[in-house]
């Protein structure tokens, strides 16, 4: 009997913030540059996870932290801030229910570089799903 995943809660909440996040800042991106948008969207960001570390006395030195975990998370926040950067310019050209899904071939993305820098095996179902995904996006993305 499997047992149920811990994380999968979480992954699903994660998706249906997501998703959120895909209809507001479309709203959101009306009046406004994308990069100024990102900007403001990201200082919101910071100060509520600011506050949320330190009611929950989650706070601890960065500055004591080792070095690759500086380094990976560095290069993890670049990442993150140059596809928001994307995303946003994405949303504010074209339509939501096809930018969210070509964003989503990250799922697809994920999975090859796991495989290759991770070393991570993924089954046979997995790579149907991983399949199905980049399939999924083809059809989501492209008009007729």
């Amino acid at each position: 009997m499997t047992t149920f995943p811990q994380w999968l809660p979480w992954a699903l909440l994660s998706a249906v913030f997501a998703a959120l996040t895909a209809i507001f800042a479309k709203l959101g991106l009306q009046n406004i540059d994308s990069d100024m948008a990102m900007l403001l969207r990201t200082v919101i960001i910071s100060l509520v996870l600011a506050m949320f570390v330190a009611a929950t006395g989650k706070w601890s030195n960065p500055l004591q932290l080792p070095g690759p975990t500086v380094a990976w998370l560095a290069l993890s926040a670049l990442a993150t801030g140059a596809s928001w950067m994307c995303y946003f310019r994405a949303l504010q050209r074209g339509p939501a229910a096809q930018v969210a899904p070509v964003d989503k071939l990250s799922v697809v993305l994920v999975a090859l570089f796991a495989v290759a820098f991770l070393h991570e095996r993924l089954g046979w179902r997995e790579w149907l799903g991983v399949t199905m995904i980049g399939g999924g996006v083809l059809l989501m993305a492209l008009k007729r």
